[in-house]
């Protein structure tokens, strides 16, 4: 790879891009002539049909000549980029770092794709190369290993690993999450704003009374005879209907599905009309009334719409928090806020659909109010310490090196490569005292299938948090130990604590190396 000058990327599918773009012309052609032919002709008709058919034809040709035409191509002078609308060409000394950013599918896949990190800290995507499934990642891979000996050969990288930007990382945008935040917060706002409105006209409907010559227009109940003719039950989400005889006094009516079910044809009902509209039917058997949403309803909507933007928020949050940490590595789950809303929700929901308006004027709902709120708080500061961002040079300062135990502890550690003491990636704790330390596949008690590991070979690199290249099966919490296992470089991940106890079991003589070189400062 050190004597690779030039590296050109396009489509796989080039050529049958540029035979369907060509026949899509062709078609967009045909189609045009027609419809001059069909309006000529009939003056219109088929016009319509042809237009549609030609815009579709014309839009997923445009789609395949952009596939066709672009490129990406670098050479000792930089990367050049070609679309169908823009050239740009960058020099390897604006350019800071070559990293992967991950896109996510509808259904959940990977999509990798190599983004520029600018001298002024832009960032911009190529177009190619790009990876959506593991069958392409091996040369996805390769292509990108071939950009970075370039740029270490005639630029100057900032990082000498591979960037990886997740949705776990913090280098992941904030446009997404705050726009949902906003939106949910705009939803609550306005449901509850409708609380008042529902609950006044719910009270109306419950205290309406049957009409006289006093009662105003409009508001009271007129009752009007009519007989079923006919029943419609439609089936999901479609609308079942009530028909009448001689369409009086109205030719049909929307019910629920239960509504329509419950009456026969020829039943004879007496319809309740309250401000213009049809609000219950009465039947011998059966009775249909219009749901009113009262304002304990509405409030629940918008107490859940604001514990719902909650969520979002936090991720936000902890985003703020990781903004001194390197994009790719990997932030704290937002997990325990999750649950903090949760509980909140809890004693929440029930308060706003029990006390919708009377919040402040009620005793009983002020002291809910109040011992809810306390709790929340609590909740949100142990969520607050939970996912606080710990460096690995924090943990190697707090440490306090324990004693020597003869007594058998079981940690939780994995290391990420298939080795001699891990063959398979069986390993799921490592084992210290009682004996040499292993890796076993259980928690423990006893050191059944154990693997000794090879405390000998093994050189403490450096201590790192978790990054976006990192497997996404290990917590985000956990740290990774990087290793040199006689030449071979191999990671260990476990818990900060457990970690760092692991280390100085591995390498009694070495404890200092357990503060990494380039340990980062945590965030705020």
């Amino acid at each position: 790879m050190s004597g690779v000058r030039e590296v050109i990327c396009r489509p796989h599918l080039k050529r049958p891009l540029w035979r369907f773009a060509a026949l899509t012309a062709a078609g967009v052609s045909l189609a045009g002539t027609s419809l001059a032919v069909v309006r000529m002709a009939y003056g219109g008709g088929l016009t319509d049909v042809w237009a549609y058919v030609g815009l579709l034809v014309a839009l997923v040709g445009l789609v395949c000549l952009y596939g066709a035409v672009v490129q990406v191509s670098a050479d000792a002078y930089g990367v050049r980029s070609r679309t169908l609308l823009r050239r740009r060409s960058v020099p390897w000394s604006d350019i800071a770092d070559l990293r992967v950013y991950v896109q996510y599918g509808r259904h959940g896949q990977e999509i990798h794709r190599v983004e520029m990190v600018l001298r002024g800290g832009r960032a911009r995507r190529l177009p190619l190369p790009a990876s959506v499934s593991l069958d392409d990642r091996p040369d996805f891979d390769a292509t990108l290993d071939t950009l970075r000996a370039l740029h270490r050969r005639y630029g100057a990288p900032e990082s000498h690993h591979v960037p990886v930007i997740s949705y776990r990382t913090a280098g992941r945008g904030s446009a997404v999450p705050l726009s949902l935040c906003a939106l949910l917060l705009a939803g609550a706002g306005l449901a509850a704003w409708f609380v008042p409105v529902a609950e006044s006209g719910k009270q109306a409907w419950t205290s309406a009374a049957p009409c006289t010559a006093e009662a105003p227009a409009g508001e009271c109940l007129t009752t009007l005879p009519a007989v079923i003719t006919r029943t419609e039950v439609g089936s999901g989400k479609e609308r079942s209907r009530l028909y009448f005889a001689e369409g009086r006094p109205l030719e049909r009516l929307s019910v629920s599905q239960e509504g329509a079910g419950g009456f026969r044809p020829g039943d004879r009902v007496e319809l309740t009309v309250w401000r213009g509209q049809v609000r219950e039917v009465t039947g011998e058997h059966h009775v249909w009334r219009e749901h009113f949403s009262s304002g304990g309803e509405v409030a629940v909507i918008a107490a859940v719409c604001a514990l719902a933007a909650g969520y979002p928020a936090s991720l936000l949050l902890l985003r703020r928090r990781g903004r001194r940490l390197p994009d790719d590595e990997v932030l704290p789950s937002a997990l325990p806020f999750a649950g903090a809303l949760a509980a909140t929700a809890l004693w929440l929901l029930p308060l706003s659909y029990l006390h919708p308006t009377t919040l402040l004027t009620s005793p009983r709902a002020l002291t809910w109010a109040g011992a809810g709120s306390l709790a929340t708080l609590s909740l949100f500061t142990w969520a607050w310490r939970a996912t606080r961002i710990r460096t690995p040079l924090e943990v190697a300062a707090a440490r306090k090196t324990p004693g020597s135990s003869q007594e058998e502890v079981f940690l939780a550690a994995r290391f990420l490569e298939s080795t001699d003491y891990n063959p398979n990636n069986f390993g799921t704790h490592i084992v210290l005292g009682g004996g040499p330390p292993a890796v076993t596949p259980h928690p423990g008690p006893g050191r059944f299938a154990a693997r000794r590991i090879p405390v000998e070979r093994l050189t403490v690199k450096d201590v790192r948090r978790l990054r976006g290249g990192d497997d996404d099966t290990v917590p985000r919490s956990w740290h990774i130990a990087e290793l040199d296992d006689a030449g071979r470089p191999v990671h260990l991940a476990a818990a900060p604590a457990d970690l760092a106890r692991i280390i100085q079991a591995l390498s009694p003589a070495r404890t200092s190396a357990t503060t990494p070189a380039n340990a980062t400062r945590p965030g705020p």
